[in-house]
């Protein structure tokens, strides 16, 4: 395994007095090193003791810098092996954006592999229920858990819930190889309309592990509920995205410089 043995630290490489934390710093120091390949996927960090002597600091400020990078899924720590990146740089983005939302899903579709981790039908939880406007004792819906990878890697862990009657329209084999919206299309309700909301959160257990990331990393968590052309709602889906492999992209414009407000470039 390739070690760091190159790379060289000193005590001017942090600031003392500076209001920054000294383990943030040595946090900073480190993914700046990941981040531009100087230390790549799979070598090993310095030593804790090297960096200690290194850089004029406690052990517990390195381990604290350590533990961060850990938790922000750039490297993974063994006991007898050390501190590994887990990292890569070279691995490719994916982008999303809002002004071709429904187009830009339907590329992300054909353009990234995804698989099938589990495909159920059940009674809609009442949240459920209540997003896809289920009505009387129709209440059935199909849960749908796939994982999505770009060359390899994956980036999104996907739960979506569709009501039964419209999964009627097609093949359960075809989770494994279709996109969603061409499915929703086949059946009958292409989505033309749909709400999101984006937050930040941090990585639970099984969602880490599909990802490929500590428990408690940063993702991206995108709720999204389309609807036909009726306007039915035919899909819940909460997407968690890792924050290393997917950004989301929005240009905003004003109509003259008088304006304050801005808006959302269509």
């Amino acid at each position: 395994m390739p070690d760091s043995a190159n790379l060289k630290f000193t005590t001017a490489d942090i600031d003392e007095a500076a209001n920054v934390p000294l383990y943030q710093q040595i946090y900073d120091l480190l993914r700046a090193k990941i981040m531009d390949g100087s230390l790549a996927l799979n070598d090993r960090l310095p030593a804790e003791q090297d960096l200690t002597q290194a850089l004029g600091v406690s052990r517990i400020t390195v381990k604290r810098a350590m533990n961060e990078l850990a938790v922000a899924g750039l490297v993974r720590r063994q006991r007898g092996i050390g501190t590994v990146v887990i990292y890569d740089v070279a691995a490719p983005t994916v982008k999303g954006s809002f002004e071709t939302m429904i187009d830009g899903l339907t590329r992300m579709g054909v353009e990234t592999e995804v698989q099938l981790l589990d495909c159920t039908v059940g009674t809609a939880s009442p949240a459920i229920a209540e997003a896809l406007e289920l009505k009387g004792k129709v209440t059935s819906v199909q849960r749908i858990v796939r994982l999505r990878r770009l060359d390899g890697e994956p980036f999104s862990y996907l739960v979506t819930y569709i009501p039964y009657d419209v999964a009627d329209g097609y093949d359960e084999a075809q989770l494994a190889t279709d996109s969603l919206i061409k499915l929703l299309e086949q059946a009958g309700h292409a989505p033309v309309e749909a709400e999101q909301t984006i937050t930040a959160t941090a990585a639970e257990p099984a969602v880490a592990v599909n990802l490929g990331v500590a428990p408690g990393s940063p993702l991206l968590r995108i709720h999204r509920i389309m609807k036909d052309a009726k306007g039915r709602p035919v899909q819940d889906i909460t997407a968690h995205y890792r924050a290393d492999r997917f950004e989301y992209h929005m240009r905003l414009n004003r109509n003259n410089a008088a304006e304050t407000d801005w808006t959302t470039e269509k």
